[in-house]
């Protein structure tokens, strides 16, 4: 296994990842997320890869890509309230439904702990969706910890 950082030629089988992880969504809140993978969902990637603020990681084994990562350098500056914070915000996150269990997505966390140090951040951030528990008892598992939540009400 090798994680890197993607090349423009890749970006389709990335594409083909963010539409697993956009089922997942979709099964998941139904009342959120646009069912299928749209060629306006599938153009954005195009646009991430051109901010200069954003990367693209991929994990590659056996010549495949079976994982990626989109990495966003956040900078916020000081407010009246909060102090000025710098992070990796891990936007979007996935492993081939093919390939889970077997490591990828430890090693790709792994490459963005130490990408992030290299850059002079020292704090990793991501979200994600209660209802994905799979996705929780990796993340905790990892050493992430919830820090602030998000809550709804219906009405």
């Amino acid at each position: 296994m090798a994680v890197r950082f993607a090349r423009e030629e890749e970006l389709p089988r990335v594409n083909a990842l963010r539409s697993q992880v956009n089922d997942v969504h979709v099964a998941g809140r139904p009342d959120v997320f646009r069912p299928g993978f749209s060629q306006e969902m599938q153009d954005f990637l195009y646009a991430i890869w051109r901010d200069p603020d954003k990367e693209i990681a991929v994990c590659e084994r056996n010549g495949a890509i079976c994982g990626f990562a989109v990495l966003h350098r956040v900078k916020r500056p000081e407010s009246p309230i909060r102090l000025a914070m710098d992070y990796i915000d891990i936007d979007e996150f996935g492993v081939d439904a093919a390939c889970r269990r077997q490591g990828v997505g430890a090693e790709m966390i792994e490459f963005i702990r130490g990408w992030a140090r290299e850059q002079g951040y020292r704090r990793l951030e991501l979200n994600m969706w209660e209802f994905n528990e799979d996705a929780l008892a990796f993340y905790e598992a990892l050493g992430f910890s919830t820090y602030r939540r998000y809550m709804e009400m219906t009405i």
